[in-house]
């Protein structure tokens, strides 16, 4: 009812100029008919018969108007406007108006359909990119095992580091298409946890941390590669940002609710409303030189596709404590279609 009323009154104000015009025309009609002392009656009547008119056109134009103006607001409401589902043109503005809306969306395509390509060969050069790259990391590993030399074990870290950074790179590639490769099911979330934490054991002994975990005892539904991914990056960001002797907790805060502490150098008040910004290091990751503002940025993008949320508390010099709420509150997935997805992640895998 507002809209039909907003839609009224906002016709009615464009037509006080025609309305005004008419009864001015009328006005002057019965005053030169005063003038020359024609008969009343007869000048009445024609004041009713045009004024009768008149009021047909009016309601004529207002049904045509409010029409015309559902059918633009439909348009509008397309999540992409190609210039389609226009009112018929009923003037020579209008079709140069029509025709210039059109002429844009075209541009707009266009312009789309170019970036898509280019970021499509970006996509598909970093993707080769990064299984190339590969191929030397495992002859190196495999050298590595080989022998026994001074430093083997800084070189063993230094090119897990590598590995981890090639597989963010790849991550990031794939989020955008996220949603072909998950596979959610109800998973072991000591399982996926134990995992994550094995691939960071040397760099645990290396700088001496103390790893407190409890075991969970949880089943979450979730994507297990995805959520391992995340695991690892909030490990790694603890094993970084912590000296020396220092400790990592990883407990549960709550049900649903699993959470990673650290004693590290901690995060600035100012900079914790910025941490998952893409590219964002903040005062300790400059300072640290260590950070690629990607890790966090990722974590976030992955646990919004699979629901879970993620909070950060942190005060600088005390540690940092990173929570995630595993309950899935807002999945953009039809569960009834995960079998679909599951098909799609074995066809990949094989």
């Amino acid at each position: 009812m507002e809209e039909k009323e907003k839609i009224f009154w906002q016709w009615l104000r464009e037509k006080i100029k025609i309305t005004a015009a008419y009864l001015a025309i009328s006005g002057l009609y019965m005053l030169i008919s005063w003038l020359y002392h024609l008969p009343v009656s007869g000048c009445l009547y024609a004041f009713g018969l045009t004024l009768a008119g008149f009021l047909i056109y009016l309601v004529g134009d207002y049904m045509k108007t409010r029409t015309r103006h559902r059918m633009l607001a439909d348009a509008l409401r397309q999540k992409h406007f190609l210039g389609e589902g226009l009112p018929e043109a009923s003037g020579l503005l209008e079709r140069d108006y029509q025709a210039l809306a059109k002429a844009v969306c075209r541009q707009s395509e266009e312009r789309e359909a170019a970036i898509r390509r280019q970021q499509k060969e970006r996509e598909e050069y970093y993707t080769v990119w990064a299984h190339q790259i590969k191929t030397p990391i495992s002859a190196l590993r495999l050298l590595m095992q080989k022998e026994e030399f001074l430093g083997k074990r800084e070189m063993e870290m230094e090119l897990f580091r590598v590995e981890q950074y090639v597989q963010m790179v790849l991550s990031y590639l794939r989020l955008e298409d996220m949603n072909g490769d998950l596979l959610i099911k109800t998973c072991d979330l000591d399982a996926i946890i134990r995992q994550a934490v094995k691939k960071y054991s040397r760099f645990f002994i290396a700088r001496k941390l103390r790893l407190v975990y409890e075991p969970v005892k949880t089943q979450v539904l979730t994507d297990e590669k995805w959520l391992e991914f995340v695991l690892e990056q909030l490990i790694s960001n603890a094993v970084k940002y912590t000296k020396n002797g220092g400790s990592i907790r990883i407990w549960m805060d709550g049900p649903h609710t699993l959470a990673i502490t650290d004693t590290g150098i901690g995060i600035r008040r100012e900079d914790l409303p910025r941490v998952f910004e893409r590219g964002f290091t903040g005062f300790n990751g400059r300072r640290q030189k260590q950070a690629t503002g990607l890790g966090l940025y990722l974590c976030s993008r992955i646990l919004k596709r699979l629901s879970h949320r993620i909070y950060i508390d942190s005060q600088p010099g005390k540690g940092t404590t990173v929570r995630i709420g595993m309950d899935m509150t807002d999945l953009k997935l039809k569960l009834g279609d995960s079998e679909s997805y599951k098909n799609e992640r074995l066809e990949k895998e094989m």
